[in-house]
């Protein structure tokens, strides 16, 4: 028979903690071999994307259907948007204060003359690429249906996915066989995710190994007051906004942060919120958010309220600015704030998108040096650690609350969940410091 003393380490969390702390190590003391395992994580993140699409437009459509009534996908579907546009708003604009209160860029006196333009090449040919608001409205259409699922974006298949579940609300009874056809299929889909969410320690450590392997810690120092003010900024927005929020919905963040610690230490390791999402929508369903709303609100979420990228967005801007001795009046930080009011919406899906989204920006506005960004290259991967996190918190969080603005969310079910939880873990510490006969 096993013995218990085995159960605390077989938890997820423990395991990626100790997959994150390995590859730390082997990044710091053999940074060769570190930079080389990159594929590792990649590889984890592809296993987890390939199903993301047909568990979104199953989620939805079954949430939907299930409802049957079109109406409440309306509702819920407005309040998502207004909460979003406020969170994403208070992130830019806290962003903006605390990057000209702290200047971590003032006295860095970079002359851009002396910057390798080619290294953000790529970069701005992607943020070229992307297009404007119409261009980004138009592409949520797919050209085919299958389309959608083959690029595997998001917000496509979350459209395919209510103009069915609304057809089949409209057929009444009769699409009743196929909805429970569409919900079996889904239940197949999570067991394939637990299987995968095995190798998410070796994903995570694999990812830490590569950014600490490629990158060096001595990176960290060189532009450490920036990296410093950009996780004390993403902690405050987490405790104090967020953390307001959780209050508001029914559950306090000390709560959420513990239930959902395993996807935070994943989205850590591997900067990666789509790495998690399927345990995300599974868990929340669990917590007493309703089907319907968590299939339309965590993915659309993921577009509209990357509340730790709108952080990152002006805390970079205003940082290349100050570093580069480039003026700007009031009037432009306002500017700045309005165009990224709008560029922070179409990022997602996109390899580093927090990265590409500041140089669309960038390039728009013109009052600060594109070149500048060469300066954030060597660090960004750093940065975006701190961003997906806030990003993934935000948008747990945003479900709930939204959930709970529309009477959908069951607080006793949450409490069941997290008390259940709490014995589990009481009993887990019994059991292994009891004394073995």
């Amino acid at each position: 028979m096993e013995t218990t003393k085995s159960r605390w380490y077989s938890q997820l969390y423990i395991q990626v903690l100790i997959g994150i702390v390995i590859g730390g190590l082997i990044g710091y003391l053999e940074p060769a071999i570190g930079a080389t395992l990159q594929p590792f994580a990649d590889g984890f993140i592809k296993l987890i994307k390939m199903l993301l699409a047909p568990i979104i437009f199953g989620t939805v459509v079954v949430g939907i259907a299930k409802m049957g009534d079109i109406k409440e996908v309306g509702r819920i579907g407005v309040k998502a948007l207004i909460y979003f546009e406020i969170l994403s708003t208070l992130a830019l604009i806290i962003g903006l204060v605390v990057v000209n209160v702290v200047k971590p860029g003032v006295g860095m006196n970079i002359n851009t003359n002396t910057l390798d333009a080619s290294a953000i090449g790529k970069y701005s040919q992607a943020a070229q690429e992307q297009g404007g608001t119409v261009d980004f409205l138009l592409n949520i259409i797919p050209h085919t249906f299958m389309d959608a699922f083959a690029k595997g974006s998001m917000l496509q298949v979350i459209l395919l996915s209510v103009l069915m579940g609304v057809a089949l609300v409209q057929m009444g009874p009769t699409s009743k066989p196929l909805i429970n056809i569409i919900d079996l299929f889904l239940h197949g889909l999570f067991k394939i995710v637990a299987m995968v969410m095995r190798l998410a320690p070796i994903g995570a450590g694999a990812g830490m190994a590569f950014t600490i392997g490629k990158y060096g810690v001595g990176t960290l120092l060189s532009l450490g007051q920036l990296l410093i003010a950009l996780y004390v900024t993403t902690l405050i927005f987490i405790v104090v906004i967020l953390g307001a929020v959780a209050r508001w919905s029914g559950l306090p963040l000390t709560q959420f942060l513990r239930y959902f610690k395993d996807e935070i230490l994943v989205t850590l390791g591997t900067c990666s919120t789509e790495a998690v999402l399927p345990r995300m929508m599974a868990k929340l369903e669990k917590l007493g958010c309703k089907k319907s709303v968590v299939g339309m609100v965590l993915p659309t979420g993921y577009t509209f309220n990357a509340d730790g990228t709108c952080i990152y967005l002006t805390m970079a801007a205003i940082f290349v600015a100050q570093a580069t001795n480039t003026p700007l009046s009031i009037m432009d930080q306002l500017v700045l704030l309005g165009v990224l009011l709008l560029t922070s919406k179409g990022s997602a899906g996109v390899a580093g998108a927090g990265f590409i989204t500041l140089a669309a920006t960038l390039t728009t506005i013109h009052s600060i040096p594109l070149v500048g960004l060469v300066l954030l290259l060597g660090i960004d991967r750093f940065l975006n650690e701190a961003r997906a996190v806030t990003n993934l918190i935000g948008n747990g969080i945003g479900t709930i609350a939204i959930a709970k603005w529309d009477n959908s969310f069951d607080v006793e079910t949450a409490k069941r969940e997290i008390a259940a939880l709490n014995n589990e873990k009481a009993a887990d510490k019994e059991e292994v410091y009891a004394p073995q006969k």
